[in-house]
């Protein structure tokens, strides 16, 4: 599993979320601010080179490219097209219930990283076979 996708359960608090916006570029008079984009349930995750990748916790979605006048909730619901179960919930972290993390959120949530686990799988899977077949051409008599 890659670095710092295994062990992110902390995020699922809006305060821990927020608090890795230190070095985030957009703060006052934006529509994405830290606190904006953390209620939308992404973290910062971007390094020197990407200081505006961003990870929801619950559906894995990163985006970059953001603008200063990007609203967070419509971005999310945009790019993530009714596959994030935060989204799909409508409520913001203060209105979340046990019930909604623990029967809504987390196991949606479960089936996004199964998705993205196994995308990724075929996706290695399908270029080893495609290195596969270039090695079998340049051997092949013509």
């Amino acid at each position: 599993m890659e670095k710092g996708k295994a062990n992110d359960s902390i995020m699922l608090d809006v305060n821990a979320r927020l608090q890795t916006f230190k070095h985030w570029p957009f703060k006052e008079d934006c529509a994405c601010t830290p606190e904006k984009m953390a209620e939308a349930g992404f973290y910062c995750c971007g390094g020197e080179n990407e200081p505006d990748l961003v990870r929801c916790y619950f559906c894995r979605k990163e985006l970059d490219g953001w603008e200063p006048d990007d609203d967070p909730w419509t971005e999310h619901a945009s790019h993530t097209r009714g596959l994030c179960p935060y989204v799909n919930l409508g409520k913001k972290p203060h209105e979340l219930t046990v019930m909604d993390v623990l029967s809504i959120i987390e196991p949606e949530r479960s089936k996004c990283l199964m998705m993205k686990m196994h995308d990724n799988w075929a996706d290695k899977f399908n270029q080893r076979c495609e290195d596969k077949r270039r090695e079998i051409d340049v051997c092949a008599p013509k």
